[in-house]
């Protein structure tokens, strides 16, 4: 069987390249990466949120091809089950798809406003009012999700799915100086102290590309 394989695209800017790559390695897997340049139409069109589902992120394995970050974490959960990327319990289970898909589908203005750069560094960004309702949305899910399982992790002592899908937006509230309660910050702060991130965040700071559009004015 040959060495799977996952195409991504800018690590600097790319949030859900940054997804595929963590349930990845949340999943234990072995895998080559496939770096597609990212002036390639459908990188770009990845990392400038005009599609989150083309080419990238791209997860190639025992002769299946994946190109959906909530699909390829659907297919890493079943295909590695041992590492609980999704919780036992069938509520708690539910409770993670349903957040993974607000993140997967939603908040828009988000994402527009505060993309992606975790070369950047912007204190004392001003949040415009739309986008402060999208992070008010997220610290809900966060403090929901905490309450319930009592964390560290957003569905308990385990890394998982819901934990990737959110890792770019923990990357944004460190870019954009978004301040935290304690509690939400010992979360961002867990977050981006893991080992995964830590070899991501030194790749993208490696990186020599710089996308203009994504590079807010300051």
């Amino acid at each position: 069987m040959s060495k799977a394989t996952l195409t991504i695209s800018s690590k600097n800017y790319s949030s859900w390249s940054l997804r595929g790559w963590l349930l990845a390695k949340f999943a234990g897997l072995d895998f080559d990466e496939v770096v597609v340049d990212p002036d390639d139409a459908s990188a770009r069109a990845e990392i400038l949120l005009l599609s989150s589902s083309i080419l990238v992120p791209c997860l190639r394995h025992d002769g299946a091809a994946i190109w959906d970050t909530l699909a390829i974490a659907e297919y890493l959960n079943e295909s590695f089950p041992q590492a609980g990327l999704l919780p036992a319990d069938r509520i708690a289970r539910a409770h993670c798809r349903s957040i993974s898909g607000e993140i997967h589908s939603g908040f828009t203005t988000l994402r527009a406003s505060l993309p992606v750069n975790l070369k950047g560094h912007f204190p004392g960004f001003k949040v415009w009012t739309r986008a402060q309702a999208d992070i008010d949305r997220i610290w809900a899910i966060w403090r929901d999700c905490l309450d319930k399982s009592g964390g560290p992790f957003l569905f308990g002592q385990q890394r998982g799915m819901a934990d990737a899908m959110y890792a770019p937006v923990v990357t944004r509230f460190v870019t954009y100086d978004v301040k935290l309660e304690p509690r939400l910050k010992a979360y961002a702060d867990l977050i981006m102290t893991m080992p995964e991130m830590q070899e991501w965040i030194a790749a993208a700071k490696a990186e020599p590309e710089e996308i203009e559009e994504l590079e807010v004015e300051y």
